[in-house]
């Protein structure tokens, strides 16, 4: 089982964004006595200074892209080190990213 956020946390937070971690977390760990393995949260976003693959440099979309949320709401991209306090801080073991399409990754974030 996994749960997947797109283009969400960028829109909130840092408080908010553990809030709702901690809720995709919650719904991908198995139920008391259940013989389920435990499933993950899969986030597609931003993750700042990551972003660099063959033939591009994304750091003027992430910077534009950070300036966009910082002034139309209350949330910002982040880098891997900000984007690893979050799921520490909801409770997730671990995580891994992968670079996608353009400046967004895939990061699987494990319970």
């Amino acid at each position: 089982m996994f749960d997947c956020l797109q283009w969400v946390l960028h829109n909130w937070d840092d408080d908010n964004c553990v809030k709702i971690l901690k809720k995709c977390r919650e719904a991908v760990l198995p139920s008391h006595g259940s013989n389920e393995k435990s499933g993950k949260v899969i986030l597609i976003d931003m993750v700042v200074g990551n972003n660099q693959p063959k033939g591009g440099d994304f750091s003027q979309v992430q910077l534009c892209s950070d300036l966009l949320m910082m002034c139309l709401l209350n949330g910002k991209e982040r880098t891997e080190t900000e984007l690893n306090n979050l799921l520490m801080a909801a409770g997730f073991s671990g995580y891994k990213i992968v670079r996608a399409i353009g400046p967004r990754s895939i990061i699987e974030a494990y319970p």
